[in-house]
């Protein structure tokens, strides 16, 4: 009797201690979701600046680009017209 009482009264302590564990098992969980998600979004937006400035340098390279080919082969065209 007395054995079977003290089964309950663990398997009741048991019982408590896992559902303290779980819910805080739980709540780490929802922080930790909370947190990579901040990280992933911050991550997206970085990528975001960083490929506008891709962007824009390489237009200007472009330009660049075109501008000194432009000069070259009115360059050529002026050699070869005199």
């Amino acid at each position: 009797m007395v054995d079977a009482t003290y089964r309950s009264d663990l398997r009741e302590l048991n019982e408590l201690n896992f559902a303290r564990f779980d819910a805080k098992l739980e709540q780490r969980i929802a922080e930790l979701r909370a947190e990579m998600r901040a990280s992933f979004a911050e991550a997206a937006a970085q990528r975001a600046q960083l490929e506008t400035r891709l962007t824009k340098r390489m237009f200007a390279f472009w330009i660049g680009q075109s501008a000194t080919t432009a000069a070259l082969v009115l360059g050529l065209v002026k050699l070869i017209s005199h």
